[in-house]
């Protein structure tokens, strides 16, 4: 992704990042201590770092959960104990930008259904992108059933563009496909934990969102629309883009304000590509947290709090009145 801000940034690391590379294997061949050397060479890096990915804004964020190198939701996967993978959504055909199975994580056996993007050209043209067709969100409410009827906790990982917005997908009824999976996760009777590791947009990551428990990565987004389809519909202009970044409020610390995600998981200074393996491994202990909690709950109280937990967001306020979600 050439016109990726955060990967032009990355550019002016190579070099040190090169010399320090050097300096390393110079030192392990021979007997000459350069340790000073590479200690004040690491310590300049770390302060560039901090320097150019300390402190992201919204719009920074947003290319930083679009990185190339960011973990997709097959390298969590791959950290599970086990994982048997299913295909097709008993209509039409398997979609590959969803990825789904029975799993083991931690000893726990699970349901777990992900939103796979590539990582070169060939793969994201097989996976379209990570942007799931109606077949894929069936496959994904077939799992959920499946899951639901033999008892399995659920675990999804959301990283998506949105929903496929093609012809094909807008005739094979994509927006029912997408409220059967709403109404599917809203009333399975197990547990669900939600991780949204990169972009979140719109209905089609919400599809795969609906949780009991949902985890956020810091550098993610979650939103209704993108930064370039909220400009273009507001001001009929996508240059607007980081403007609309701002005031949508799709960063995982404004997301925990408002109550749509519930944990949030921190990534390295630079992102979670810089030490994926680090990310992976404290993502998958918070969601085997969340299902341990989870899963002492009897289902009747699970689904109770399920459903007051997205009643409530939304609420608002008038004066004289006390904060409500009802709407009433």
């Amino acid at each position: 992704m050439s016109n990726n801000i955060i990967v032009e940034r990355e550019k002016g690391l190579l070099e040190l990042e090169r010399r320090i590379a050097e300096l390393r294997e110079a030192s392990a061949a021979q007997p000459l201590d350069m340790s000073a050397e590479i200690a004040a060479l690491e310590q300049k890096y770390g302060e560039i770092l901090h320097e150019l990915f300390g402190a992201l804004s919204p719009w920074e964020k947003v290319h930083m959960a679009r990185h190339p190198a960011r973990p997709t939701s097959l390298d969590y996967v791959s950290r599970f104990d086990r994982f048997d993978e299913l295909h097709g959504d008993r209509h039409y055909r398997d979609d590959p930008s969803i990825v789904g199975g029975f799993a083991l994580l931690h000893e726990r056996p699970v349901m777990v259904i992900g939103q796979q993007r590539g990582r070169d050209t060939r793969e994201n043209l097989r996976r379209n992108f990570g942007m799931p067709a109606p077949e894929g969100y069936r496959k994904t409410s077939r799992l959920a059933r499946l899951a639901s009827h033999l008892k399995l906790p659920i675990v999804t990982f959301v990283d998506t563009k949105g929903a496929d917005p093609g012809i094909s997908s807008e005739e094979h009824a994509q927006s029912e496909a997408i409220a059967t999976c709403l109404q599917t996760f809203s009333t399975a009777r197990v547990p669900i934990v939600a991780a949204i590791v990169g972009e979140g947009g719109s209905g089609g990551a919400l599809a795969l969102a609906i949780a009991d428990h949902v985890l956020m990565l810091e550098h993610s987004t979650y939103s209704v629309a993108s930064p370039e389809g909220c400009a273009a519909i507001l001001w009929s202009d996508a240059t607007k883009a980081e403007e609309a970044a701002a005031r949508l409020k799709l960063t995982a610390d404004d997301l925990r304000r408002f109550g749509v995600v519930d944990e949030i998981i921190a990534e390295p200074v630079g992102g979670a590509h810089r030490n994926a393996q680090d990310v992976v491994r404290r993502t998958l202990d918070a969601v085997t947290a969340a299902l341990q909690r989870l899963s002492a709950l009897p289902v009747e109280r699970l689904l109770e709090e399920r459903y007051r937990k997205y009643r409530r967001l939304g609420e608002w306020q008038a004066e004289g009145l006390e904060a409500t979600g009802t709407g009433e």
